[in-house]
């Protein structure tokens, strides 16, 4: 305790040449922390300005709450309404996860090479994995609706524009992903294939993709569930599956209705997400093993 006292003393006693050898500490607002503070300011003003220049309203806000309860008690309880109907509802649902699947399924395999090319270790050259980048972003850059409204136009409405939309927008997505996953790839193994007479190609097959496949498999997982989602909305623009029918429902405020699909659609991704989701974690296991 003592010799702490005499340390704070001493330190007492030094304040001023402490202070003349370290005045970035002494200052009453360092740069970092003015820096931070300017920022603070700047983001806080940012939000201001967009609340006001959206026209953001608590009392709109508080009149909105009350009509979404409204249509809730609107919507219970979920009613398909007849038999025939709930064909067609289950048909539209069975619709929406093939444009998944196969939207998914084939973006998957056409991003393959791709995330190849874009990855630093694996590209023939610096200038061809900069323009792979620079391509899969610009295709990730298109929302999937967009890419859908473009499909529809060019090869009319149905489930064949959401499945061109899907893949579309999932290409820049899996590519993406694909090239981080072989640029985290141990490089040991690939060191001990060049090590043993192995090519550049033998690197790849034998080094890297072993590490990779599972971490790809699993973004495959992953991006099935969510463009299960996704393919509920390209539907409102007559891109196929459900979400027309859901649309159609809204317009002419059959709640009941359009209940019973979001529930059925909550239900399908609830069921796809504990499937995908083992799965994901039997591959970790694997991989781990």
């Amino acid at each position: 305790m003592n010799r702490a006292v005499t340390l704070r003393d001493a330190a007492v006693a030094e304040m001023a040449g402490i202070a003349a050898r370290h005045p970035q500490q002494f200052r009453a607002m360092p740069p970092a922390r003015l820096r931070a503070l300017a920022l603070f300011l700047a983001s806080t003003g940012l939000l201001v300005f967009g609340l006001w220049r959206l026209e953001f309203s608590p009392s709109r806000l508080v009149d909105g709450f009350g009509q979404l309860v409204h249509f809730l008690g609107l919507m219970i309880p979920p009613d398909p309404g007849t038999w025939s109907r709930t064909m067609l509802i289950l048909r539209g649902l069975s619709e929406t996860l093939a444009i998944a699947l196969l939207g998914t399924l084939g973006a998957a395999l056409l991003a393959f090479p791709l995330g190849f090319l874009a990855a630093w270790n694996t590209s023939v050259n610096r200038l061809v994995q900069f323009l792979s980048r620079r391509v899969l972003d610009s295709v990730r850059g298109i929302d999937a609706l967009i890419w859908a409204l473009i499909w529809v136009s060019v090869v009319g409405l149905g489930p064949f524009a959401g499945v061109l939309a899907i893949l579309t927008s999932d290409i820049g997505t899996f590519g993406k992903l694909y090239s981080e996953a072989i640029e985290a790839a141990d490089r040991k193994a690939v060191e001990g294939v060049t090590a043993s007479g192995g090519g550049k190609l033998h690197g790849i097959r034998f080094g890297v993709l072993p590490a990779v496949l599972p971490v790809m498999a699993g973004h495959v997982l992953y991006m099935f569930e969510s463009n299960t989602r996704s393919s509920t909305i390209i539907g409102i623009v007559g891109a196929g599956g459900i979400g027309l029918m859901l649309s159609e429902m809204i317009r002419t405020l059959e709640w009941g209705v359009v209940s019973f699909i979001v529930l059925l659609i909550l239900v399908t991704v609830a069921v796809i997400d504990t499937i995908s989701g083992r799965l994901r974690a039997a591959l970790a296991g694997a991989r781990a093993g």
